[in-house]
C-alpha cells in the first residue's frame, strides 16, 4: 500500500489550484508541480491553446522548466504533483526525464468527462501502421543508417 502523506495532498492541492488559476488566464484546467527533497522545483499549467503549442501540457511545461533550473535534462531526484493522470505523450516526456514518482488527482476517465479523452492514442499506439488513422510511411535509404552508425560510435557523447 502506497502511503500518501500530507505533504503528497498539498502539492496535489498546488497543482490544482495552479489548473483552476490557469483557466482564469485563458489555459487549459490541467497544474503539475515538480519536486525534489520537499521543495518545488518548478510547476507547469497547460498553455496549448493559449500559446498555440500542442505540446504545452502542464506536465511537459513543468519538466521543460525544471530541466532548465536544474541544468539536466534528466530529473531522477523529483516526483511530479499533477491535476490529472498523465496523457500518454506527458507519461512519456516523465519516463524520458527519469521521474522517479508521479501523483495525480483526477483520472483519465475524469478527464474524458470533460472532452480531454486521450484513449485513441493509446488505441492508435497498439494498431499496426497500415491501419493507423495517421499514416506512418517508412521510406528506405541507403545511407539513413549512417548517422545512427556516427552517433553509435561517438566516444564523448551523453548518454540518454
Amino acid at each position: 500500500m502506497i502511503n500518501i502523506t500530507e505533504t503528497d495532498k498539498k502539492f496535489i492541492k498546488m497543482a490544482c489550484e495552479l489548473a483552476s488559476e490557469n483557466i482564469d488566464n485563458g489555459g487549459g484546467p490541467f497544474g503539475a508541480v515538480i519536486v525534489k527533497d520537499g521543495e518545488v522545483v518548478a510547476t507547469g499549467c497547460n498553455r496549448v491553446t493559449a500559446i498555440n503549442d500542442p505540446t504545452a501540457h502542464a506536465e511537459v511545461t513543468a519538466i521543460r522548466e525544471a530541466c532548465r533550473k536544474c541544468e539536466n535534462f534528466k530529473l531522477d531526484d523529483c516526483v511530479i504533483y499533477s491535476s490529472c493522470e498523465p496523457c500518454p505523450m506527458c507519461l512519456s516526456a516523465i519516463y524520458w526525464a527519469g521521474i522517479s514518482k508521479v501523483y495525480y488527482a483526477n483520472t483519465k476517465f475524469d478527464a474524458a468527462a470533460i472532452d480531454f479523452d486521450d484513449n485513441f492514442i493509446y488505441e492508435e499506439i497498439a494498431k499496426p501502421y497500415e491501419i493507423r488513422s495517421i499514416p506512418f510511411i517508412h521510406v528506405k535509404d541507403k545511407n539513413a543508417i549512417d548517422h545512427f552508425k556516427k552517433w553509435s560510435s561517438k566516444e564523448d557523447k551523453i548518454e540518454y
